[in-house]
């Protein structure tokens, strides 16, 4: 077989089996990336029901800076508030933390919120929950990104 035949099935190998791969590839990374919306969306908006406040709608805007500064966590994980335009809550795993585990952390806070006075238990931390249910959100973005040492940062806005 002559080189130039060699060469034409490397490029029909490459074709036929990278291409699809990396096709694929890209689909699972857009389906991941739809997961973790709808992840994010179901489960604040089920905590916003609740006390009777509007649902969220995403906002890729929103989404595109969440991801910019979670991406700036990965070599630390660090829980380091961006100081940017918007509210946010932060979460850190010493593993792979689900969007279901941040968020049940963070509502969890409920019970030491008071609704009347709008203010948290004596000693106690509600924020996160409050950011959950703030009233005058309407849109969110969200990012989780796997930190260098293999535990995760996630960020909601």
């Amino acid at each position: 077989m002559e080189w130039c035949e060699h060469l034409l099935a490397v490029n029909f190998a490459i074709v036929n089996f990278a291409l699809p791969s990396f096709a694929q590839n890209m689909q699972e990374d857009f389906l991941d990336a739809q997961n973790l919306q709808e992840d994010f969306l179901d489960a604040q908006n089920n905590a916003r029901a609740e006390v009777n406040v509007e649902p969220l709608a995403w906002d890729d805007q929103v989404a595109a800076y969440s991801l910019a500064y979670a991406e700036q966590r990965i070599g630390d994980c660090n829980l380091v508030h961006s100081e940017g335009p918007y509210g946010e809550n932060i979460a850190m795993g010493t593993d792979d933390m689900s969007i279901a585990d941040a968020l049940e952390m963070w509502i969890e806070e409920k019970v030491y919120y008071d609704h009347c006075s709008n203010s948290c238990a004596a000693g106690e931390i509600c924020g996160h929950y409050t950011q959950v249910v703030w009233r005058d959100s309407i849109h969110i973005g969200c990012a989780k990104v796997r930190c260098d040492y293999g535990g995760t940062f996630i960020l909601q806005l």
